[in-house]
């Protein structure tokens, strides 16, 4: 699959797209929406369920008809933790800015209402803490594999300049279990600081696919197959927010193991 990453649109409106069809692959979508204050993005899907995160700004929004409120707190994802909303497939729904927002529109397979629209909390989820040392990053779940859906899961994550990432690699490209699930993955990055950069490998272990890319501010970053370890250069710390899903709705990675050592206590 060439083209593993993709630009960010200019200036606001939908400024990255990604539908199986485009992708070239079966079950993950994303958008990444930014408007100013006033602006309105709505949607839904007969056949897809969907996870809007307020990755920044706040928002009035709405499910099929009711009123969730004004949602959001933080103004940058390096502040606090996201709300979201869940809606299942079939749903329609409706985001109105009322700051300037940037929404992650996070879209997979799903069951006709199937389960009920729910609103996200910032204290759904506590902030983790994986690695140890440099490879020291902390992730929180957003629509975590215990909680009610057909094929999402949301997560997001903070690596610290200098910092590994989503490593030692690690892959989920077959469906295997209990050993291995297989889930595509999107990873939509964010910098501490406008000017920062880092760099993203996605690559098998025959090298078929061998893809090392230098992710900026608003890269946006596919991954089909392989391992996709994640590294962060010194004094730019990244955000980055993973969607995932496949034909069956469980996160089991499998390791790289030549580095697997590095998990030894």
């Amino acid at each position: 699959m060439p083209n593993l990453k993709r630009k960010a649109a200019p200036g606001t409106g939908r400024l990255h797209h990604i539908t199986p069809e485009n992708a070239g692959w079966t079950y993950v979508g994303f958008d990444l929406e930014k408007r100013d204050a006033g602006g309105v993005v709505s949607g839904g899907v007969a056949d897809r369920e969907v996870c809007l995160v307020l990755i920044a700004g706040k928002a009035r929004i709405s499910v099929d008809g009711k009123d969730l409120g004004e949602l959001g707190e933080r103004m940058s994802p390096f502040d606090g933790k996201a709300w979201s909303v869940y809606a299942p497939a079939g749903a329609r729904w409706q985001v109105e800015a009322t700051t300037a927002l940037e929404l992650g529109v996070c879209t997979a397979p799903g069951r006709p209402h199937a389960h009920p629209v729910r609103v996200i909390g910032p204290d759904a989820h506590p902030v983790m803490t994986r690695g140890k040392g440099t490879n020291t990053r902390y992730p929180t779940n957003i629509l975590p594999e215990d909680e009610p859906a057909d094929s999402l899961l949301v997560v997001e994550v903070i690596t610290p300049g200098g910092h590994t990432s989503s490593y030692p690699p690690h892959k989920h490209d077959r469906d295997a279990l209990p050993e291995e699930s297989f889930l595509e993955e999107t990873y939509y990055h964010r910098f501490s600081k406008p000017q920062g950069f880092g760099f993203q490998r996605v690559y098998t272990e025959d090298r078929s696919l061998d893809e090392t890319m230098l992710i900026e501010d608003g890269d946006l970053v596919m991954v089909p197959r392989g391992y996709h370890p994640v590294a962060a250069c010194a004094g730019y710390d990244i955000y980055y927010l993973n969607v995932m899903a496949g034909p069956r709705r469980i996160w089991k990675f499998y390791n790289a193991p030549e580095h697997e050592w590095m998990l030894a206590p």
